[in-house]
């Protein structure tokens, strides 16, 4: 047995080369929740910004109505009061944050500070209105917020904006 030596590497098809498999399989690990976060938050933003309802003071299914039900059961209701004084400008507010944070994590835009905003909407949506959940894990606030952390640690490697400046900047340091 050779201590210290890896007998388990493979060629680097995955990453056209360079490395083994298991190097490019890390740097894509993130790729599909960054993609499913991104698409999914930019459909929430862009679904409360055509509900008419939703983005109503008061009403069946308006954001005032929804905010008064969770407003006794939530974890923080003084959040829930903050958000009654204007309901429909902080629906706008939500939905501008989603459609800002998905599509930032899409294109990989300021990667972690997007995936930090969207943990952000998941924690105060998790702490007002899934706080009832019972049990916890019927909420799907806190799914979304935990899925939110990888990225918020890593950032965006690959395909992105973000890893492009990245290159460009080591590009201009070995030139000079």
């Amino acid at each position: 047995m050779a201590h210290g030596m890896r007998m388990d590497t493979h060629s680097g098809y995955l990453d056209g080369g360079g490395g083994d498999w298991r190097d490019a399989a890390t740097r894509y690990a993130l790729l599909p929740l960054r993609v499913f976060l991104g698409v999914t938050f930019i459909y929430a933003g862009i679904d409360k910004l055509t509900d008419s309802q939703f983005m109503s003071e008061a009403g069946s299914g308006s954001i005032g109505d929804m905010m008064r039900t969770v407003r006794d059961s939530s974890a923080i209701p003084e959040l829930v009061d903050l958000s009654l004084k204007n309901p429909v400008g902080f629906a706008y507010a939500i939905a501008f944050g989603e459609l800002a944070v998905g599509i930032a994590t899409l294109i990989g835009l300021f990667a972690r500070l997007a995936a930090f905003g969207g943990a952000m909407i998941s924690l105060s949506l998790w702490l007002t209105v899934s706080w009832p959940s019972d049990p916890y894990y019927y909420g799907n606030d806190l799914p979304y917020l935990m899925a939110w952390l990888p990225l918020v640690l890593a950032g965006a490697s690959v395909f992105s904006i973000d890893s492009m400046l990245r290159s460009r900047r080591r590009q201009r340091a070995g030139a000079y």
